[in-house]
C-alpha cells in the first residue's frame, strides 16, 4: 500500500514478478499491487488452475509451492510473492465493546480459523494466556477424533482452547490477535489450502456478554471495511470442546521445519511477533 514504490532490475528491464496464490487471496493481492505498480509484468499462479483445492498432507503443500515457484521461475521473474488476503493487523480497530481487562478468576476461549496448529502457536505466546490446547469445538463427542473431523461431516471445527488471566489480556484483545493475524476470517468453509466444513471460522461461547462483544466486534470491523470481503466467521453458541490426539498439541514449537509449518504457520506468527508487541509474554 506504500505509494510512489519503484522496483528496477539491475540490468535496466522491465520487472517481473510473480504471485503464486496458494489459496490465501491471491487475486486480491494481484489486483491491489497492479495498481501501484502498473509498469511490473506480473504472472499469476493460482493452486485453483494447476492443482486441486483441499490440499492436506504437508508433503503436498511443500510440493505445490515448489511447483509453483518453478513455473514462476521458469517464466522469468525476478521475484515470487506469495499471496496472503489477510487485514493489516496495525489497521483493525481496537473492538469497540469489550469487557477489558480487569482482576478475576481464570477464563476460557475457544476460536476456530483453520488448522489448529498455527493458532494455537500464536496464542501460546499472548500475554496473560496460561494455555492453549487444540482440539475439536462443537460437534459430538463420540465424533471428536481427527479421523473422523477431517471428513468435515461431523459438525465440529478445528479449534483452539485458550485459558486466560482477564487481568493481563481481555477478551476482546484475544479477538483482535484472532482477526489481524491468526486466520483470514473472509473464507467460508477453508482456509488456505484446507477446505471443508471442519476449518470455518467460528467463535464459540456460551456466554451471553462474550456473544455480544463478538457479534458488535464483526459488525465494527465489516462497517470499517476492514478486509476485501465481508466477515464469514460464525458465532456458535456452544462452548463444547474437545481436546486433540496429543500429537496435534504444541506442533508448530515441536516441529518448527514442517514443511505445512514454514509455508503457513511461521509467517503468520512472525506478523503477530512484529505487529503485537505489546501483547507478547
Amino acid at each position: 500500500e506504500t505509494p510512489g514504490v519503484t522496483i528496477t532490475p539491475k540490468d535496466g528491464r522491465a520487472m517481473a514478478v510473480g504471485i503464486f496464490d496458494s489459496g490465501l487471496g491471491g487475486l486480491t493481492v494481484l489486483e491491489a499491487v497492479t495498481k501501484r505498480l502498473p509498469d511490473v509484468h506480473f504472472v499469476y499462479y493460482g493452486d485453483n488452475a494447476h492443482a486441486p483445492y483441499g490440499v492436506r498432507d504437508a508433503d503436498d503443500v511443500y510440493k505445490l509451492t515448489k511447483t509453483a515457484v518453478e513455473y514462476l521461475w521458469a517464466h522469468g521473474c525476478d521475484l515470487v510473492i506469495l499471496a496472503c488476503n489477510t487485514a493489516s493487523a496495525a489497521a483493525l480497530p481496537d473492538p469497540a465493546l469489550d469487557p477489558g481487562r480487569r482482576p478475576g478468576p481464570d477464563q476460557t476461549a475457544v476460536l476456530a480459523g483453520g488448522c489448529f496448529w498455527g493458532m494455537e502457536a500464536i496464542f501460546e505466546e499472548v500475554r496473560g494466556v496460561h494455555s492453549v490446547e487444540t482440539g475439536y469445538a462443537g460437534g459430538s463427542g463420540a465424533t471428536a477424533r481427527y479421523a473422523e473431523v477431517s471428513q468435515g461431516t461431523t459438525g465440529h471445527a478445528e479449534g483452539i482452547r485458550i485459558t486466560y488471566d482477564p487481568g493481563q489480556v481481555s477478551y476482546g484483545e484475544l479477538l483482535k490477535v484472532f482477526f489481524a493475524v491468526a486466520h483470514d476470517p473472509t473464507e467460508v468453509n477453508r482456509q488456505g489450502p484446507d477446505v471443508g466444513e471442519q476449518y470455518r471460522s467460528a467463535i464459540f461461547s456460551d456466554d451471553p456478554l462474550l456473544q455480544n462483544v463478538a457479534r458488535q466486534y464483526i459488525a465494527q470491523l465489516n462497517e470499517a471495511g476492514s478486509f476485501a470481503k465481508p466477515i464469514a466467521t460464525q458465532l456458535e453458541s456452544s462452548a463444547r470442546f474437545y481436546p486433540a490426539e496429543d500429537y496435534h498439541q504444541d506442533f508448530v514449537r515441536r516441529n518448527p521445519r514442517h514443511p505445512y509449518v514454514l509455508v503457513h504457520d511461521i509467517p503468520k506468527l512472525e506478523t503477530f511477533r512484529s505487529t503485537f508487541p505489546e501483547l507478547r509474554q
